[in-house]
């Protein structure tokens, strides 16, 4: 549904994305993982057609978005990070406003908002001013509009931003939801969201993809030498010593408390069973043993950690603050011309009543 090919968006000397290509396959949820001034938000611009790309083409359900934007934009739904709303309309008809920049006939966009008012759960605050909502409501409403016109293909930076426990709950369920049916992308900080809800994740890091996988093929690939966390109650001033003589055992090292040790196999050794025999054999008592698992937070921190004192950083830093204000511009302007564009191109007589 979605694909990029070498996309590219510099401002100046700094390139904030540099040359990036994938594609999101029908029903897929791709993750985006990133630091700061990474370039994800960059990268979901450039895709929904927000901002152009220095370099590089994207294609959404087969149609060029630089060839054809408006067919390619009908099939896209977008959720910025930060949702730009009319601050003076009430939830249900700032959704009619957009149900007739959708073109949708008002039979069709009456039914549309009753159900995404019901499934982004605003019904209790549809006739609300969206000026007097909280940030997690407003957030909503944007994932509402997102919505409103069944597109083929969403994409969502960090949709949970600024929501309560409860409502990340059920946000997350209805993101689940839609994958059953839509094609999403979605921009995260959050890891365990990403383990929850993605098929597949991409790391990006300087404007590059430095890995892309399932989480558990992340994790796999990140993982070196297994490491085993033993706790043995009474231990004796040998254990270690024996424990290091095992085959297969690299390092034993003290772990905090007494009894408590680390244990470092070979690589692809798992020495489980011989720790579990070398402490029956000498009468020990096991408390804990178990190998230590490498997360995806252990990944993004290893592939996206950097020397803070390179050279280049300042002028990273300012050339991100540079990109930053320009693209607030350029995302302001294609956001007007994608509304009018959206309204020259669909003059449906009855849309115009959609909110009544």
């Amino acid at each position: 549904m979605i694909e990029a090919q070498g996309l590219t968006r510099r401002y100046g000397d700094f390139t904030a994305v540099a040359g990036i290509s994938f594609t999101v396959g029908e029903g897929e949820i791709v993750g985006i993982l990133g630091p700061n001034g990474a370039g994800k938000t960059t990268t979901l611009r450039m895709i929904t057609g927000f901002l152009p790309p220095t370099a590089g083409r994207v294609t959404v359900g087969g149609r060029d978005l630089a060839t054809e934007p408006k067919k390619a934009r009908r099939e896209l739904g977008y959720l910025p990070e930060n949702v730009a709303l009319y601050t003076e309309m009430r939830t249900r008809e700032y959704l009619a406003y957009r149900a007739r920049l959708e073109g949708m006939p008002r039979t069709k966009a009456r039914a549309a908002i009753g159900e995404v008012l019901e499934r982004c759960l605003l019904t209790d605050v549809e006739q609300q001013i969206i000026g007097t909502l909280s940030k997690g409501y407003r957030q909503r409403v944007g994932l509402a509009a997102a919505i409103l016109h069944h597109p083929s293909v969403l994409v969502l930076d960090e949709p949970t931003v600024g929501l309560d426990p409860k409502q990340i709950i059920a946000i997350r369920a209805l993101i689940r939801e839609l994958g059953e049916k839509h094609t999403l992308m979605i921009s995260t900080h959050i890891l365990p969201e990403v383990e929850q809800l993605c098929h597949r994740v991409l790391i990006i890091d300087r404007g590059r993809i430095v890995a892309e996988g399932t989480p558990a093929e992340l994790r796999a690939r990140a993982r070196s030498n297994p490491v085993l966390t033993i706790t043995l109650k009474d231990a004796p001033p040998d254990a270690a010593e024996v424990l290091g003589a095992l085959d297969g055992a690299r390092t034993v090292t003290s772990a905090g408390a007494a009894g408590h040790l680390r244990l470092e196999c070979a690589e692809a050794r798992d020495l489980r069973e011989a720790v579990f025999r070398a402490a029956v054999a000498r009468d020990w008592v096991l408390l804990e043993l178990s190998e230590q698992t490498t997360s995806l937070e252990d990944v993004f921190v290893r592939l996206t950690t950097h020397d803070p004192e390179r050279p280049d950083a300042p002028q990273a830093a300012a050339g991100q603050e540079a990109g930053t204000q320009q693209e607030a511009g350029t995302q302001q302007e294609a956001g007007s011309q994608q509304e009018a564009g959206t309204r020259a191109d669909h003059p449906d007589g009855d849309a115009g009543e959609a909110a009544s």
